[in-house]
């Protein structure tokens, strides 16, 4: 009596499959980090008040003092860049 389960994909299928599924994969970050990367470099900065940039304190503080050119790029809620179209 043989064993047969749907999910057993032996040989050249489950090759082609695993081969299909890494490609796609390696398609969809590839174009996500060219569209990051086109985004990132349309966007310039300045720094404001750079004498008032402390050298120590508490993390991301000294972020206030930067003002990026552009649109936020991705989720990123962690940082207080102020942002100016």
């Amino acid at each position: 009596m043989e064993n047969r389960s749907i999910w057993a994909l032996h040989g050249l299928t489950g090759y082609f499959i695993a081969v299909a599924l890494l490609l796609s994969i390696l398609a969809f970050l590839s174009t996500a980090a060219i569209k990051t990367q086109v985004a990132t470099a349309q966007q310039n900065y300045e720094v404001k008040d750079p004498l008032g940039i402390k050298k120590f304190g508490p993390d991301l503080s000294n972020e206030t003092h930067i003002i990026v050119h552009g649109t936020p790029v991705g989720g990123d809620v962690k940082h207080k860049y102020k942002f100016v179209k």
